[in-house]
């Protein structure tokens, strides 16, 4: 049996780094939590678009999941560490967590947060 957390961020990865953000707001539930970035917290798909499609196409992450834990049969929460980079040279360390829900026998991101890890380079 395959691992939802990993499962869901290697399709988060893939979008990410293909900057499909379409896709990327698929991963999400509809009324998922997000906090990246940016101090707002976002609430839904849409909002979750709108902060993708801002992020520059050139951009890819490195993600390392660090754990995942069971909440209930439909429910399982996790940490990942990730990298934002660019060809610039730019890049940015994150935690992420996440809390993922299987709806309609597929799992979705439905609480996102990133903390910075340090400075961006």
């Amino acid at each position: 049996m395959s691992n939802p957390m990993h499962d869901v961020l290697a399709d988060w990865k893939a979008a990410f780094d293909g900057h499909r953000i379409d896709d990327m707001a698929d991963l999400f539930t509809p009324d998922a939590l997000f906090q990246g970035f940016d101090p707002d917290v976002k609430v839904g798909r849409d909002a979750v678009r709108a902060y993708y499609a801002a992020v520059p196409d050139d951009r890819a992450a490195d993600v390392t999941v660090l754990a995942a834990y069971t909440i209930g049969e439909e429910t399982v929460g996790g940490f990942a560490d990730v990298v934002f980079r660019d060809p610039a040279g730019w890049r940015a360390s994150v935690h992420l967590s996440l809390v993922l829900r299987r709806e309609a026998g597929s799992w979705r991101i439905r609480q996102y947060h990133v903390s910075r890890t340090g400075a961006e380079d």
